[in-house]
Protein backbone atom coordinates (compact mmCIF):
# COMPACT_ATOMS: atom_id res chain seq x y z
CA UNK A 1 0.00 0.00 0.00
CA UNK A 2 1.35 3.39 -0.71
CA UNK A 3 0.66 5.05 2.04
CA UNK A 4 2.78 2.37 4.14
CA UNK A 5 5.80 3.58 2.26
CA UNK A 6 4.76 7.53 3.18
CA UNK A 7 5.01 5.70 6.91
CA UNK A 8 7.82 4.15 6.42
CA UNK A 9 9.30 7.31 5.28
CA UNK A 10 8.16 9.36 8.36
CA UNK A 11 8.76 6.87 11.22
CA UNK A 12 12.20 6.56 10.25
CA UNK A 13 13.21 10.47 11.07
CA UNK A 14 11.38 10.03 14.36
CA UNK A 15 13.86 11.83 17.26
CA UNK A 16 15.00 14.37 13.95
CA UNK A 17 14.65 18.02 15.83
CA UNK A 18 15.43 21.41 14.23
CA UNK A 19 19.20 22.96 14.63
CA UNK A 20 19.30 25.34 16.81
CA UNK A 21 16.92 24.44 18.93
CA UNK A 22 13.47 27.71 18.48
CA UNK A 23 14.91 27.87 15.51
CA UNK A 24 12.79 26.03 12.69
CA UNK A 25 15.79 25.04 10.38
CA UNK A 26 15.75 21.50 9.47
CA UNK A 27 16.97 19.61 6.63
CA UNK A 28 13.21 19.63 5.25
CA UNK A 29 13.12 23.21 5.11
CA UNK A 30 16.72 23.61 3.38
CA UNK A 31 14.91 21.12 0.54
CA UNK A 32 11.60 22.29 0.27
CA UNK A 33 13.78 25.92 -0.53
CA UNK A 34 11.98 27.65 3.14
CA UNK A 35 14.08 27.32 5.85
CA UNK A 36 13.48 28.85 9.24
CA UNK A 37 9.72 28.65 9.20
CA UNK A 38 7.43 26.32 10.83
CA UNK A 39 7.65 23.18 9.05
CA UNK A 40 4.79 20.70 10.07
CA UNK A 41 3.46 21.04 6.69
CA UNK A 42 6.85 20.79 4.72
CA UNK A 43 7.98 17.65 6.72
CA UNK A 44 4.46 16.00 5.48
CA UNK A 45 5.41 17.13 1.70
CA UNK A 46 9.37 15.89 1.94
CA UNK A 47 7.68 12.66 3.31
CA UNK A 48 5.73 11.99 0.37
CA UNK A 49 8.41 13.07 -1.93
CA UNK A 50 10.91 10.62 -0.53
CA UNK A 51 8.58 7.66 -0.34
CA UNK A 52 7.74 8.76 -4.17
CA UNK A 53 4.49 10.17 -3.88
CA UNK A 54 5.36 14.17 -4.61
CA UNK A 55 2.04 16.08 -3.70
CA UNK A 56 2.50 18.54 -6.29
CA UNK A 57 2.00 22.40 -6.20
CA UNK A 58 -0.22 23.36 -2.96
CA UNK A 59 1.30 26.96 -3.05
CA UNK A 60 4.88 25.74 -3.35
CA UNK A 61 6.38 23.30 -6.10
CA UNK A 62 7.63 20.74 -3.72
CA UNK A 63 4.05 20.51 -1.91
CA UNK A 64 3.14 22.72 1.15
CA UNK A 65 4.07 24.93 3.59
CA UNK A 66 0.55 26.28 5.15
CA UNK A 67 -1.89 23.91 6.91
CA UNK A 68 -5.14 26.35 5.87
CA UNK A 69 -3.39 26.37 2.28
CA UNK A 70 -3.25 22.45 2.20
CA UNK A 71 -7.08 22.47 3.34
CA UNK A 72 -8.30 25.33 1.11
CA UNK A 73 -6.32 22.49 -1.58
CA UNK A 74 -7.84 19.41 -0.58
CA UNK A 75 -11.45 20.75 0.17
CA UNK A 76 -11.58 22.49 -3.10
CA UNK A 77 -10.10 19.04 -5.31
CA UNK A 78 -12.25 16.72 -3.24
CA UNK A 79 -9.57 14.75 -1.59
CA UNK A 80 -10.90 15.08 2.25
CA UNK A 81 -12.46 11.80 3.89
CA UNK A 82 -14.00 10.62 7.07
CA UNK A 83 -12.37 7.27 6.49
CA UNK A 84 -8.69 8.06 6.95
CA UNK A 85 -6.10 5.29 5.48
CA UNK A 86 -2.21 4.73 6.74
CA UNK A 87 -0.38 7.55 5.23
CA UNK A 88 -3.15 10.11 4.52
CA UNK A 89 -2.85 13.65 5.82
CA UNK A 90 -4.63 14.72 9.29
CA UNK A 91 -4.90 18.69 9.71
CA UNK A 92 -5.86 19.98 13.32
CA UNK A 93 -7.57 22.80 14.59
CA UNK A 94 -5.97 22.75 17.89
CA UNK A 95 -8.92 25.40 19.05
CA UNK A 96 -12.11 24.70 17.13
CA UNK A 97 -12.33 27.87 15.14
CA UNK A 98 -11.86 26.35 11.93
CA UNK A 99 -8.14 27.33 11.10
CA UNK A 100 -5.81 24.57 10.71
CA UNK A 101 -2.71 24.93 13.13
CA UNK A 102 -1.00 21.44 13.08
CA UNK A 103 -0.75 18.67 10.21
CA UNK A 104 0.85 15.00 10.23
CA UNK A 105 0.63 11.71 8.83
CA UNK A 106 -2.26 9.28 9.89
CA UNK A 107 -0.82 5.84 11.11
CA UNK A 108 -3.72 4.01 12.39
CA UNK A 109 -6.51 3.89 14.77
CA UNK A 110 -5.56 3.57 18.17
CA UNK A 111 -9.36 3.38 19.34
CA UNK A 112 -11.63 3.82 16.08
CA UNK A 113 -13.50 7.38 16.25
CA UNK A 114 -11.44 8.30 19.27
CA UNK A 115 -7.90 7.93 18.84
CA UNK A 116 -5.16 7.71 16.49
CA UNK A 117 -1.87 7.62 15.94
CA UNK A 118 0.14 10.37 13.88
CA UNK A 119 3.68 10.60 12.79
CA UNK A 120 4.50 14.79 12.95
CA UNK A 121 7.41 16.98 12.35
CA UNK A 122 7.26 19.81 14.46
CA UNK A 123 5.88 19.00 17.32
CA UNK A 124 6.62 18.31 21.17
CA UNK A 125 4.62 17.13 24.36
CA UNK A 126 4.79 20.80 25.21
CA UNK A 127 4.16 22.91 22.50
CA UNK A 128 2.00 20.83 19.39
CA UNK A 129 2.02 23.48 16.72
CA UNK A 130 5.85 24.54 16.94
CA UNK A 131 7.84 21.93 19.48
CA UNK A 132 10.94 21.22 16.72
CA UNK A 133 10.99 17.94 17.22
CA UNK A 134 9.70 14.71 14.77
CA UNK A 135 7.36 12.52 17.05
CA UNK A 136 4.76 9.39 16.46
CA UNK A 137 2.34 11.17 18.64
CA UNK A 138 -1.78 9.83 19.70
CA UNK A 139 -4.18 12.63 18.79
CA UNK A 140 -8.01 12.75 19.94
CA UNK A 141 -10.55 13.17 17.92
CA UNK A 142 -11.20 16.46 19.93
CA UNK A 143 -8.22 17.92 18.20
CA UNK A 144 -10.57 18.69 15.57
CA UNK A 145 -8.63 16.62 12.71
CA UNK A 146 -9.79 16.81 9.10
CA UNK A 147 -8.41 13.25 6.97
CA UNK A 148 -6.97 13.88 3.49
CA UNK A 149 -6.59 11.19 1.24
CA UNK A 150 -4.23 12.65 -1.19
CA UNK A 151 -5.07 11.50 -4.83
CA UNK A 152 -1.48 11.33 -5.27
CA UNK A 153 -1.55 7.61 -3.29
CA UNK A 154 -3.67 6.31 -5.54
Amino acid sequence: MNGEKVIAVAKREIGVTEVPFNSNKTKYGQWFGLDGVMWCGIFVSWCFNKAGFPLGNIGFSKGFAGCQTAYDHYKKSGEITTDPQPGDIVLFDWNGDKRYDHVGIFVSWKAKGKTFNTVEGNTSPTNASNGGCVMDMVRKIENNPIFIHPKVLG
